[in-house]
């Protein structure tokens, strides 16, 4: 696996700015971000969808939003890219997420660009989908809401699934969920519980639970 640098979030984003400021060397204002929304796209009357992107730009970041599933070249996805410093993807519906990657070829391209370089962050399902695979978290989303889907490999930049909103705090998420989640595929995946105050960090080949607070 190459050496790649992630953030996988589960709520809030407050680790964020330190870990573009290492892997960029400058400041929230002069960073571009390219957000990639497609797993929100289910909920797009929802007002909770904004939240991810006003988290952002209060901390100052300028966002380019993508939405994977419109691309009909990767190459084009691949182009757009390499005009961001980071590259953001946001959560929701982590099967439809996943979909729309295996699509067209630009879960492939985004696989490339985080190994050449190119920091990767997730919140929810952008953090799921960056692990090997996305089965686990089907208590959580409904994956016949996809139903093209035949393979839940994930893009495998990570080698555990996450399991965000792990603390129950959020009311579609309680405890008893999240129990089911790792009593039903436990012994079948690596599974790491993120809570909503938390991030899984993955540097220099080994990951770590960080805090990552409100901003």
């Amino acid at each position: 696996m190459a050496v790649v640098n992630l953030l996988l979030l589960s709520l809030h984003a407050g680790a964020l700015p330190a870990f573009l400021r290492r892997h960029t060397g400058r400041e929230p204002s002069e960073l571009r971000i390219g957000f990639i929304d497609d797993a929100a796209k289910p909920y797009a009357d929802k007002p909770f969808t904004t939240f991810e992107w006003n988290q952002l730009t209060d901390l100052g970041f300028r966002l380019t939003r993508i939405t994977a599933r419109d691309y009909r070249d990767a190459a084009d996805f691949e182009s757009d890219l390499r005009g961001v410093d980071a590259v953001y993807v946001a959560g929701g519906h982590t099967f439809v997420l996943l979909d729309a990657l295996q699509s067209n070829g630009t879960g492939a391209a985004l696989q490339t660009a985080v190994a050449a370089g190119l920091p990767y962050v997730g919140l929810s399902a952008g953090s799921v989908v960056a692990g090997p695979n996305i089965e686990p978290v089907s208590p959580l989303d409904d994956p016949a809401d996809a139903p093209e889907i035949t393979d839940y490999t994930g893009l495998g930049l990570v080698d555990t699934v996450v399991i965000p909103h792990a603390d129950g705090a959020l009311p579609p998420y309680p405890p008893a969920v999240i129990d089911e989640v790792v009593r039903t595929y436990g012994e079948r995946f690596p599974l790491t519980r993120v809570n909503d105050d938390q991030a899984l960090l993955v540097e220099g080949g080994s990951a770590t639970l960080i805090a990552s607070p409100a901003p």
